[in-house]
């Protein structure tokens, strides 16, 4: 999610903003969650299960086309089981609490 956010890809920015989701705020709370963990250098991405299946699914989601970061976003929310799921919900229910 981080990796989405910090990439500023305009699919990605104007999802969100369709979603009524703050960027800069779930920016903030990503990093707020990130606090404490354990900084890695990694010579590329843990392929764990979830990871695996985040990737089919958006392979699935672009189609024959190339998979593009919109389509990891749509992914992680069709997964929904990661901290990030986690996070873009909470920006979701934060963005409907203030227009009530």
């Amino acid at each position: 999610m981080l990796a989405l956010l910090e990439e500023r890809d305009p699919a990605i920015l104007d999802d969100l903003r369709t979603g009524g989701i703050d960027v800069r705020e779930l920016h903030a709370d990503v990093r707020r969650t990130l606090v404490g963990t354990e900084e890695r250098l990694w010579e590329g991405i843990l392929v764990t299960p979830r990871v695996r299946k985040i990737v089919a699914l958006a392979e699935a989601q672009a189609g024959d086309r190339e998979v593009a970061p919109v389509h990891l976003l749509a992914a992680l929310r069709a997964e929904g089981g990661s901290l990030a799921a986690e996070l873009l919900r909470r920006a979701s229910r934060n963005t409907a609490r203030s227009l009530e």
